[in-house]
């Protein structure tokens, strides 16, 4: 038999489960260990609440962690109640799917002060996750400016240009949505360093913008380029960048303005003791997409500053770490480690990008990797000997059927038209499971 542990279960992990399952038929067994007592990760604290329809794509998952060959094994976390070494020497191969969920500093003068937050903390916090659950971001200010041209910068606008009816059927969890219910931000402007062609928003999630109850988006005219420009951008990026020129066009008011100011590059954060004000440099496009900067400086006044500028994956004891691209050490996702069976796959391999699909063809590719490196079993102890090591440590790990108890009592605790309401503390979802 042949013994897999996949460290971490989001979408990499479980993809990475999956074509493992393919590759080695019946003679596998895989182990998906996470740090937390829940599994699916970025599906269930990255993706956007409102979002339900993204977020299904964890049944998919759930099929696989039903399989006879497939454990969960929760709330353990490496590094700490076991090692990388360990692992190698109880598995055949060892993957790590743990993703990128670590903010990205933003490495400007007053980055530090509060009122100041990365998007993996403040989605974490709406999202339930329970390192964010005390953040607390300042939504007491009448401004609130949002870094990023990407899709998870329309995630953060959007939850905070939201009216409270309009988070039916989301999963958001109570202490956000009360809290964002007494929000007095009325202003959000998404901070862009480039100009509208070289955003990474998609039309779906862009679109959604402009038809929000109480808020209304706004681009200047000014910052898009000639409309025949448009010819060149690829079919998405080109029905985008039409939503930005529809929005350049609306002149009613709402209770919440969106702004986006392309051609703003964010040079400092200023207050007295917290954020107050976002200090950006106007850039011009110098061409092949880049800008340079004009020297022209304003202010942006804000008192929360979020910024959605990218992730980088945690380091591990024992793992080769990859310090200027933030990921593992890795060559087409083999580690270098002495007997060469530890994988990286998904953004702990390639950085943050691509979409949730694109970990499916990554896990296939590592699962290929994995039999080619290795293609006799070692006979090696796996899952029993993990057990019988966390048991000597008193590790009190969480299986797949004590998920189901903690998900079965978050779904009964919901609030009319939500789905679940999460647990947002780890003693809670361990009671639910003992419960």
């Amino acid at each position: 038999m042949r013994h897999i542990a996949i460290i971490g279960s989001g979408p990499a992990g479980y993809y990475t489960a999956e074509a493992c399952q393919k590759q080695f038929g019946n003679d596998v067994a895989i182990d998906m260990i996470d740090r937390l007592p829940v599994p699916y990760g970025l599906i269930r604290f990255g993706v956007a609440p409102d979002h339900q329809s993204i977020k299904a794509v964890s049944r998919r998952y759930e099929q696989v962690a039903l399989s006879d060959n497939v454990r969960f094994v929760g709330n353990i976390t490496v590094g700490d109640q076991v090692t990388i070494e360990e692992l190698l020497s109880l598995y055949d191969a060892v993957v790590l799917a743990t993703g990128a969920p670590v903010d990205r500093a933003l490495g400007i003068p007053g980055d530090d002060l509060p009122g100041v937050i990365g998007s993996a903390a403040f989605v974490g916090w709406y999202n339930g996750h329970p390192d964010f659950t005390d953040l607390n971001p300042p939504l007491d200010g009448a401004a609130a400016a949002v870094i990023g041209n990407g899709n998870v910068a329309l995630d953060v606008t959007r939850i905070l240009a939201k009216a409270p009816a309009e988070f039916v059927g989301s999963d958001i969890v109570t202490h956000a949505f009360a809290a964002l219910g007494n929000s007095a931000i009325r202003r959000v402007t998404v901070v862009g360093r480039r100009g509208p062609h070289q955003i990474a928003m998609t039309p779906k999630e862009l679109g959604e913008l402009g038809h929000l109850q109480r808020a209304v988006p706004h681009v200047d005219p000014a910052d898009l380029p000639p409309e025949a420009d448009d010819a060149a951008l690829d079919p998405g990026q080109r029905k985008a960048v039409g939503h930005l020129r529809s929005f350049a066009t609306l002149t009613q008011d709402k209770d919440v303005a969106v702004d986006f100011d392309f051609y703003a590059r964010p040079v400092a954060i200023e207050g007295d003791g917290k954020a107050e004000r976002l200090i950006v440099e106007r850039t011009r496009p110098v061409g092949d997409g880049q800008v340079e900067g004009t020297g022209e400086t304003y202010a942006i006044p804000c008192g929360l500053v979020v910024a959605c500028i990218g992730y980088r994956t945690p380091p591990i004891p024992g793992v080769p770490y990859d310090d200027r691209a933030g990921r593992f050490a890795n060559s087409e996702g083999r580690v270098p480690v002495d007997g060469g069976n530890l994988y990286a796959v998904g953004w702990a391999r390639r950085g943050p990008t691509g979409t949730i699909g694109t970990n499916r063809p990554d896990g296939y590719m590592i699962a290929e990797s994995i039999a080619a490196d290795h293609p006799q079993a070692a006979n090696k102890a796996g899952g029993p000997g993990l057990d019988s090591l966390l048991a000597a440590r008193g590790a009190d790990k969480v299986s797949f059927a004590d998920w189901q108890r903690i998900e079965a009592a978050e779904a009964a605790r919901a609030r009319d038209g939500a789905p679940r309401e999460k647990f947002v503390v780890v003693a809670d979802m361990l009671a639910a499971r003992d419960a």
